[in-house]
């Protein structure tokens, strides 16, 4: 059996556009976010990843889940699956790289080879809902 990558997302769209971030020393972007630790929640999860990634606090009371979304982890040896939730979220304060990540990018749905496959299926969906330009 494949292995899970169990992970959360803060999906953040503006003027048709989502928000991706490139981490320090990938060439690769995703949708912001990261690994669960030990027993936390998805809300926990999310609100925790985008502090460290991109020093903005998210209101967790706006959090609105908006789809879960697997696919096979193209960077992991042995057919990992990653499993990636995804919620939208009011924020505070300005987004910013941090010590993990080195680029931001607001990506339209042409960037969408530049992403994992997990996250192409995300920009899927918000293309045919007409979020993503």
């Amino acid at each position: 059996m494949a292995v899970l990558i169990d992970t959360v997302a803060w999906v953040r769209v503006q003027d048709g556009r989502i928000l991706c971030a490139r981490p320090r020393g990938k060439s690769i972007f995703y949708i912001p976010g990261g690994k669960r630790e030990g027993a936390e929640s998805d809300r926990e999860t999310l609100l925790r990843e985008i502090e460290e990634e991109l020093t903005v606090l998210l209101d967790p009371d706006t959090a609105v889940h908006v789809g879960t979304y697997e696919a096979v982890a193209s960077d992991v040896p042995g057919g990992a699956v990653v499993r990636m939730s995804c919620y939208t979220a009011d924020y505070a304060g300005t987004l910013t790289v941090s010590s993990e990540i080195e680029e931001l990018a607001w990506f339209s749905y042409a960037d969408r080879p530049l992403v994992p496959p997990v996250d192409q299926l995300l920009f899927d969906d918000l293309k045919a809902s007409g979020r993503l330009v």
